[in-house]
């Protein structure tokens, strides 16, 4: 693998040697299409064009080159590569994870812009994943407690024209097709349309699906110091919903691995996206430039599910609903970034604004059996289970209209041995919404002020020790904001607090060692006082962790990917005595994660990974444990020619049973046996 030579340069020395990635803002470092394990932009994370090693706070990147080794397709099969974030089934519907214990779906970002729905995401027009622990409300806004995951685009660029495509098959005949077309049309504009047909199978019994989308971008020189990028992306996602097997005697229900807890008639997602995003950047000078974003996004979704329930050894409960949403974002954004010096100091100045609107429609029929009498029902617990009839009946049905309006500002002070993060960022968030089944129309304004603040210290270039501050915020309407009860609608957001000491060294231009030291506070969580049965803002809990990192390329021919977390995360304080001290759900107490790519010859090279989960509970209820697991990957490599090649990947080599996430007490998810997919792929 090649790792790019430029790493941990200075940004914008980075930039004019390679303009092809021009990202928040149009001086920020640019990889190219063979950057090796090792990501050095950090612009997302500051909005400025700086290092990632200069960012005080940890991050993982994981670029293309490490996504194609490792033969993924999928965000949620790329993430689970990632220490401290642990999955969430998303119910078999949606990207959902846990960032430092922190449980989400909507803290997902395109390009530094939010895309919140509740989807599957595909990685075939994706440049590199960047996942940014702690809250940092400066930068993202609401939400982004434990963290946020950003995907960067590919975009088209001026280099000569180049063509790519792939395809791979697995052993459950699953499938995948991909292309990348970039076209210099001329000196001031370019095109490039990246697109993907996959077909979903594994070695569940009813499980099928497929995905197709295609990307369009276009970037266009407009003058000698202005930029303009468009890109339009169409997703498609039909697939069968799988909601696992259930639990029995506080462990998954075992020797139903390959069962289907569902309708196989019945239990299916539609999903559409269309993302239209434009974005132009202008340098008034060196020391000053601006860039304004616009983006809107339609999301078109529906999906139904028959989803088990309690089990004993030969019954298990049942029941059901299907769910409607459709939902339009349109988001606003504008950065003034200043680069200059007084005196000795030098500052990196960030003011921004941002305005976003969301309409969102929702609506649940549920599942009703035993002639309307009941919303389950109790079958026999077999390989093939058998649904009874049921009818629908409506459950909720709102409508949503969120504004919200931003105002940041934010300076980087370089003085010399001590460098400087500090910002505040204020945003009010309006939300109002009807409930349509409940008769209640809600509403409430949020105004908030979130703090950043962080002191890096570099005795060398290559070597940075921070301590760093940030807050966030959740509004009582939570992360999806469907519908504002009554009983949400009087309460103040949840306040997430971030403290972090840290280290980033890099011993040479291709390798980076991390480390960091945390403790994560949620606090204003509502909780139920067992004395008044009233609502309360008294639950607290709170995340205390370890996290150590190592990517790049040690010796020439290797290149690796290694992190570890310790987490240690519990409810730290609620009115019910009995909660204090509960274990928070999805919360390893060990996360390893490992890969490796080794050229063993200029053609031949091996790979191999490794996923190790301790013991964590599957719900807050600490009733129920996935037992600690680990899975063993590997990989081959061979370069026909200079444009082709093939790999093989083998998932779970060793074949271990094992439980990989859960929704819940009882929708577990078993994990892949050992499988293998072959792919071919050609650049030119």
């Amino acid at each position: 693998m090649f790792t790019s030579a430029a790493a941990f340069l200075p940004v914008a020395a980075q930039a004019e040697e390679d303009p092809q990635r021009v990202y928040l803002p149009d001086d920020i470092v640019v990889t190219g299409d063979l950057q090796g394990y090792v990501g050095n932009d950090g612009s997302t994370a500051t909005r400025t064009p700086t290092p990632i090693i200069d960012v005080p706070q940890a991050i993982t990147v994981l670029t293309i080159d490490q996504i194609e080794d490792q033969g993924v397709t999928q965000l949620g099969d790329a993430l689970r590569f990632v220490p401290g974030v642990t999955m969430e089934t998303g119910e078999g519907h949606r990207d959902e994870v846990f960032i430092r214990g922190q449980e989400t779906t909507a803290d997902f970002y395109l390009d530094g812009l939010r895309d919140d729905a509740q989807y599957y995401r595909s990685l075939y027009n994706i440049e590199r994943v960047e996942v940014l622990k702690g809250a940092n409300a400066l930068i993202f806004g609401r939400g982004a407690g434990g963290g946020a995951i950003n995907r960067v685009s590919k975009i088209a660029s001026f280099d000569a024209p180049e063509f790519g495509a792939a395809a791979q098959v697995d052993t459950f005949g699953a499938f995948a097709l991909t292309g990348d077309l970039n076209l210099p049309a001329t000196d001031a504009l370019a095109f490039r349309l990246t697109g993907t047909y996959e077909e979903f199978a594994n070695h569940r019994d009813a499980y099928e699906g497929r995905f197709y989308g295609f990307t369009p971008t276009l970037t266009a020189q407009l003058g000698a110091n202005t930029n303009l990028t468009a890109s339009y992306t169409y997703d498609d996602d039909q697939r069968v919903v799988d909601r696992g097997v259930p639990s029995l005697d506080g462990l998954p229900l075992t020797g139903f691995d390959e069962t289907f807890f569902g309708d196989t008639e019945y239990n299916y997602s539609d999903v559409e996206v269309h993302i239209a995003r434009t974005r132009i950047d202008h340098a008034f000078s060196e020391s000053w430039s601006i860039n304004a974003s616009l983006q809107f996004a339609d999301y078109d979704k529906f999906y139904s599910n028959i989803v088990p329930g309690n089990a004993t050894e030969t019954t298990v409960s049942l029941s059901g609903y299907e769910s409607g949403t459709d939902r339009q974002n349109v988001i606003g954004q504008v950065n003034i970034v200043g680069q200059f010096e007084t005196g000795t100091i030098g500052h990196t100045l960030l003011l921004g604004a941002e305005a976003t609107s969301s309409d969102t429609d929702s609506i649940r029929d549920r599942a009703l059996f035993n002639n309307g009498a009941d919303t389950s029902v109790t079958v026999a617990l077999e390989d093939t289970i058998t649904v009874p009839a049921f009818t629908l009946a409506p459950q909720r049905a709102s409508a949503t209209q969120l504004s919200t309006f931003s105002l940041y500002a934010q300076e980087q002070l370089d003085l010399g041995l001590v460098q400087i993060v500090a910002g505040l960022r204020y945003d009010r968030f309006d939300l109002e919404s009807r409930d349509l089944v409940a008769n209640f129309d809600g509403a409430r304004v949020d105004d908030r002020v979130s703090p950043r603040f962080g002191v890096i210290v570099k005795p060398q270039d290559n070597l940075s020790i921070y301590a760093s501050y940030a807050e966030s915020f959740l509004p009582s309407g939570g992360d999806q904001f469907t519908v504002l009860s009554q009983q949400a609608e009087a309460l103040e957001p949840e306040v997430f607090e971030n403290i972090e000491l840290g280290v980033k060294w890099a011993p040479h231009r291709g390798l980076l060692v991390t480390g960091a030291i945390f403790q994560l506070t949620r606090s204003n969580t509502p909780a139920v006082d067992p004395l008044t049965s009233l609502t309360t803002l008294d639950g607290e809990s709170r995340v205390e962790g370890v996290e150590l990192g190592l990517v790049g390329e040690p010796v020439d021919g290797l290149s690796v990917s290694l992190g570890y977390t310790y987490l240690d995360g519990e409810i730290s304080d609620n009115p019910d005595p009995a909660r204090i001290g509960t274990v928070l759900q999805q919360v390893p107490e060990h996360h390893l994660t490992a890969w490796a790519h080794y050229d063993v010859t200029d053609r031949w090279g091996l790979g191999a990974g490794l996923i190790h989960l301790s013991d964590q509970f599957a719900s807050n209820s600490n009733a129920v444990v996935l037992p600690a697991h680990t899975r063993v990957d590997a990989a081959i490599f061979f370069k026909a020619t200079d444009t082709l090649s093939f790999q093989v990947n083998i998932e779970n080599l060793l074949d271990e049973d094992y439980y990989a996430s859960a929704h819940g007490d009882n929708n577990i998810q078993p994990g892949t046996p050992l499988n293998a997919s072959f792919g071919a792929r050609l650049r030119f």
